[in-house]
């Protein structure tokens, strides 16, 4: 397993065992776990990620950091955007869209209000970073 694998699992593991809420990077904010498929293994992948509200909708940056490119859980939502995720204790169905101009300049800087490292990572590529609005399917 690699590095950024066993940090993600300690992240699932705290999440689950106290209902939402973790320390470290992310003690004090909103993180929800992300369940996609991978696009080419079609094998379940989770991913802890950051998110914030924009009424009854959740939103995630695919941020990466700031890296030159897409993190895998971006190509994994594009090639199918039906996906669950867990928020606190509750686990539900989504659907996932990326959002166009004008709405994804208006939620990246929603994110960058509750964390603003996202500013960082917008200044460190030179690549439009997705913003992904996930809506719980009724």
């Amino acid at each position: 397993m690699s590095e950024a694998n066993d940090r993600n699992k300690a992240i699932i593991d705290e999440f689950r065992a106290n209902e939402g809420r973790v320390g470290g990077y992310f003690e004090g904010r909103t993180l929800l776990l992300l369940h996609t498929k991978g696009a080419k293994s079609k094998q379940e992948r989770i991913n802890p990620v950051a998110y914030v509200k924009d009424g009854d909708r959740f939103v995630v940056i695919a941020s990466k950091g700031g890296a030159p490119t897409n993190p895998d859980w971006y190509y994994n939502i594009v090639a199918d955007p039906a996906l669950t995720v867990e928020v606190g204790t509750e686990k539900f169905q989504v659907r996932a869209t990326v959002a166009e101009e004008p709405e994804r300049t208006r939620l990246y800087n929603k994110m960058i209000e509750m964390m603003p490292g996202f500013g960082d990572y917008q200044q460190k590529t030179t690549r439009k970073i997705p913003v992904i609005v996930l809506t719980p399917v009724k």
